[in-house]
């Protein structure tokens, strides 16, 4: 799964130890600061931030690009979809707070999750010649069933379904904590740019992960998530991508027919019994594959009670598959939480915040090493008179004898 078959995704999360680089900067963004840029795709830009006043919590701001802000319908739809994400409240779901804009600038505000995304999981295992373990492939898998199931069964105030479809469920847009959490991300989100453009190199890599009535343009429900489920998980336990060809038709034309071997052809460690929820959810037609998530879950649960697994043993594989990046992630949380919120700053441009906040923290180590001048000379004299003092003791007792 080369990075060019990825599209730019967004990420929730580091970008490694470099992540970090941009720690010193505190720069007011309506009511959070954000302390520096951690991801750049072709849709948003991703910050990490505290809030302005109050506790300091780690959390992500999703900017939108400033070039797709122009296009009305984008816009909508983005506010749309944010205000939908913030109805969501799954403990396998990123937690969405807020959606607004600043200065003209559209933003999501989300949790901050620190981790990778199955992508660079994925990715990481087939560089250093590793599989994603069995156990923890069905983990991964029941984790997205359950955020699935939850969101298709939403209903309103009322009591009114409100029939809410992924359509985007995907390597990239699943997010695996160093603690083994696992959560899935951008629900209707990403959708909403696919509707609006197709000139930020995001649809070639998104028909690797669509159902064949997607790619074909028919109308979706949830089973279409059911199908891109089994894709990641098939992908999981294969490690190497399931739909893949360098002419689109052609791709697109695999999806379609859906013709799909079994995970076990490419790793014997997989059971005939996960073969058989994989292949069920990779089913043609709609009809034939789960119809339900939950369904789907059920059967990944009891396949998973044989293997008395536990989420620490996932948090334990990324963070050996990215051990730089978990020591970065640990070093810049502390970082910014210690500082704690620059409630005194006023509300300016960026540039200008970035001085006024490094400016201060630079008198302070300037007087801290006056004092420490001014110790060290303290110390010296007192060893010169000591020893002076002993000296005289001596020569003392010389004229003594």
């Amino acid at each position: 799964m080369s990075p060019q078959e990825e599209p730019a995704d967004l990420r929730n999360g580091p970008s490694g130890p470099a992540a970090s680089d941009e720690a010193e900067r505190r720069i007011p963004f309506g009511k959070y600061l954000l302390l520096g840029k951690i991801a750049r795709g072709g849709m948003a830009e991703i910050y990490r931030a505290v809030p302005a006043a109050g506790p300091s919590r780690p959390l992500a701001i999703k900017c939108m690009r400033s070039h797709l802000a122009k296009e009305s319908r984008f816009v909508e739809m983005f506010i749309r979809e944010g205000k939908l994400a913030v109805m969501l409240e799954h403990p396998s779901i990123v937690r969405t707070f807020d959606v607004g804009s600043v200065d003209g600038r559209y933003f999501i505000t989300m949790e901050y999750l620190g981790g990778q995304d199955l992508n660079a999981v994925l990715r990481r295992c087939q560089e250093t010649s590793r599989r994603v373990p069995v156990p923890h492939a069905v983990y991964v898998a029941l984790q997205v069933c359950r955020a699935l199931h939850y969101a298709h069964t939403l209903a309103n105030s009322r009591g009114e379904p409100l029939t809410v479809v992924n359509r985007d469920v995907s390597p990239s847009n699943v997010r695996i904590s160093y603690q083994g959490d696992v959560k899935l991300l951008d629900f209707g989100i990403a959708q909403a740019v696919l509707q609006v453009s197709s000139e930020i190199g995001v649809l070639k890599g998104k028909f690797s992960y669509m159902s064949p009535e997607q790619v074909r343009g028919l109308p979706v429900d949830r089973r279409t998530d059911i199908f891109s489920c089994g894709i990641v998980l098939h992908e999981m336990l294969a490690c190497e991508r399931l739909f893949r060809d360098d002419s689109e038709f052609v791709l697109m034309e695999k999806v379609r027919r859906a013709d799909v071997r079994p995970p076990s052809t490419f790793n014997k460690r997989v059971p005939s019994e996960l073969d058989a929820i994989v292949m069920r959810a990779l089913q043609r037609e709609p009809a034939a594959r789960y119809q339900t998530a939950e369904e789907m879950a059920q059967d990944l649960d009891r396949l998973l009670e044989g293997y008395q697994f536990s989420n620490e043993e996932l948090g334990e594989l990324v963070r050996g598959l990215f051990p730089a990046d978990y020591h970065g992630e640990q070093t810049a949380t502390t970082s910014y939480l210690e500082q704690g919120p620059d409630e005194e700053e006023p509300a300016a441009p960026p540039v200008e915040v970035a001085q006024k906040v490094v400016r201060p923290r630079t008198r302070k180590r300037r007087h801290r090493r006056r004092h420490s001048s001014a110790r060290r000379k303290t110390a010296m004299l007192l060893i010169v008179a000591t020893a002076l003092l002993l000296a005289a003791v001596v020569i003392l007792m010389v004229a003594l004898l």
